[in-house]
């Protein structure tokens, strides 16, 4: 059976942890911090404080500021706030990002931030898709989002996690042509992507086939593990 298709991720945290019962949210590298708007704009008793360490990007966020959203220069390695403070964070295709000498620091500084029983999702691309194999020319993440893989399964090995779900999913994903592609996935401000002519032309190779009448439709093979803190 095909993973369900998926446009709102929303609907799905929304179904897998019930937003209503968790009122303080943290989300851990947020970027421009899209789904947390949306879950303001729906959940008028939820706050949400949004961790960035994209100078660029954080600046954007202060630029744009919405009630009951609270926008905060950290990484997840380092939290700057007190114990048991929340009750869910939420990691959106951030972990992976975590320096990999620093994953484990960073979920045990999530567990701490945590209220006993508090919910941690963790959505993350998989490493598959017609996508991913254009974005690998480039910027291959394969080692990287196995290693935030084994972090999470070191985490529950430890005990200090209960695993609730795992839930797999697939993302539409669409680009006008291929200069929008270049303009969202390789100008993105997290990134230092410097193409070389040669480069370039591979990409736009092997992304060309994908066009059609109306663009080039993808899908993104997306994974969510949710977690509960014991204690």
């Amino acid at each position: 059976m095909n993973p369900p298709v998926i446009r709102d991720e929303l609907e799905l945290l929304d179904q897998v942890v019930g937003l209503a019962g968790h009122p303080r949210v943290i989300e851990l590298g947020c970027g421009a911090a899209q789904l947390s708007r949306k879950l303001l704009e729906r959940f008028e008793s939820t706050e949400v404080t949004a961790l960035e360490v994209d100078e660029r990007q954080h600046a954007k966020n202060l630029a744009s500021p919405q009630a009951r959203l609270t926008f905060v220069a950290a990484g997840a390695q380092a939290i700057p706030f007190g114990d048991g403070r929340f009750d869910l964070a939420l990691m959106l295709k951030s972990l992976h990002h975590v320096p990999l000498d620093l994953l484990d620091v960073a979920l045990a500084e999530v567990h701490r931030v945590l209220r006993p029983g508090g919910l941690l999702y963790v959505s993350e691309p998989l490493f598959a898709g017609a996508l991913n194999e254009v974005m690998r020319l480039f910027h291959d993440e394969q080692v990287v989002r196995a290693a935030a893989l084994s972090a999470l399964h070191r985490a529950v090995a430890s005990g200090a996690w209960e695993p609730v779900s795992e839930t797999f999913f697939d993302v539409p994903v669409h680009y006008r042509d291929f200069a929008e592609f270049e303009q969202r996935m390789i100008g993105v401000t997290y990134q230092n992507h410097r193409l070389d002519a040669a480069t370039l032309a591979a990409v736009r190779a092997r992304f060309e086939p994908h066009m059609g009448a109306d663009g080039a439709h993808f899908v993104r093979p997306m994974r969510v593990n949710l977690l509960k803190k014991r204690g």
